[in-house]
């Protein structure tokens, strides 16, 4: 068994992308894949795929993560047609964008995350050439004056940037969430797309992993959903339901399609007792 420094196998939030990439390697050599991925599996690497192994049963469907990474595909794509003009990825794990999507020859890519996983990917990805222009900024986000010193130096010059964080609010305290709001109420930034877990799923989580996520839970999941933000100051200009996107990408097993047909919850009343989630762009 491959295991973090800790013992687990899940060790902290950083294993939980080399997670996500096993599932897009998985669906990459799908011959009706939505994306390819030619890298994920080598970013994955052999502990990912123990890790995946180590899930649950119950949670092995890899749907979620189909919907999730097509939807902010095509949200990026549809911003930059759009004028913008930069992408920040913070926590930005082992995501390949830069290097899978027709992005323009010039365009300004920055990721950010914790020194060792931005060290592993250079080395993972050496020799491999991005689509765009790639930055790639050591730092713990979870530092205030850090990230805002980074905030200040990955925006010069941008004037409509969009700011990524898939796959990081659920795992950060409401009080660094708030941060983060506040943080990102700069004139550069045009959007700022994420992924929102509702209370169902964060409780349906925690209790069903066994144990997996005992070094990574989620813990950001507010009751009153998208609303969270409007109260910031923030509005949704999209709000797709990872269900529903599932269901039109033919990727739901059978026995949740009926789930899709239904009528879907308020953005912002999500619900407690079952499972829900979107990817959400916002803007000012």
């Amino acid at each position: 068994m491959v295991t973090g420094a800790s013992g687990d196998v899940v060790s902290n939030v950083s294993d939980t992308a080399r997670w996500v990439a096993v599932y897009r390697a998985l669906e990459s050599e799908r011959p009706d894949a939505v994306f390819r991925d030619p890298h994920a599996g080598r970013l994955a690497g052999e502990r990912g795929r123990q890790i995946v192994a180590t899930v649950p049963r119950m949670m092995r469907s890899r749907w979620w993560m189909v919907a999730r990474t097509k939807t902010i595909d095509d949200l990026v794509l549809d911003a930059i047609a759009d004028g913008c003009d930069r992408v920040l990825n913070l926590a930005a794990g082992l995501d390949t964008r830069p290097y899978r999507l027709d992005l323009p020859a010039d365009f300004a890519w920055v990721e950010a995350d914790l020194p060792g996983l931005i060290t592993e990917k250079q080395q993972l990805l050496a020799g491999e050439t991005p689509r765009c222009r790639v930055t790639r900024f050591p730092v713990d986000l979870s530092d205030p004056g850090a990230r805002d010193r980074f905030l200040t130096d990955a925006l010069a010059g941008a004037a409509k940037a969009l700011v990524l964080t898939e796959g990081l609010l659920m795992y950060l305290d409401r009080s660094d969430v708030d941060d983060l709001a506040r943080a990102l109420e700069r004139p550069e930034v045009a959007w700022w797309m994420l992924d929102l877990a509702g209370p169902g799923l964060k409780k349906w989580m925690n209790e069903k992993s066994g144990g997996l996520l005992k070094n990574a839970p989620f813990k950001f999941a507010p009751e009153q959903g998208v609303g969270y933000f409007e109260e910031r100051g923030w509005r949704a200009l999209d709000i797709e339901s990872v269900v529903v996107v599932a269901a039109r990408l033919r990727r739901l097993p059978w026995f949740m399609r009926l789930v899709a047909r239904l009528p879907q919850p308020d953005p912002r009343r999500p619900p407690r007792d079952r499972p829900w989630s979107a990817v959400v762009r916002l803007t000012r």
